[in-house]
């Protein structure tokens, strides 16, 4: 039973391993087949989701503090 946990670690670590080149490579070939403008429009649909996010997250953590006070919650550090 002690050699169980090897054989998974093992299998996990080259699976991994082979899904990670197989996907990097994909990704590479894909790059070549369709230039540098497709990756434009990527990057800037990327950068306007995490734009997004860090606004959503801000207003969040103002409303989480705003209806903490309400409540009577003390936020403060210690």
């Amino acid at each position: 039973m002690e050699w169980v946990p090897a054989v998974f670690i093992v299998f996990k670590v080259s699976v991994l391993s082979i899904g990670m080149y197989l996907a990097v490579k994909w990704h590479y070939d894909q790059g070549k087949k369709y230039g540098t403008e497709k990756q434009r429009a990527v990057l800037r649909a990327c950068a306007k989701l995490v734009a997004a996010f860090v606004v959503l997250a801000v207003v969040l953590l103002l409303l989480t503090f705003k209806l903490g006070t309400m409540l009577g919650i003390d936020l403060t550090s210690p």
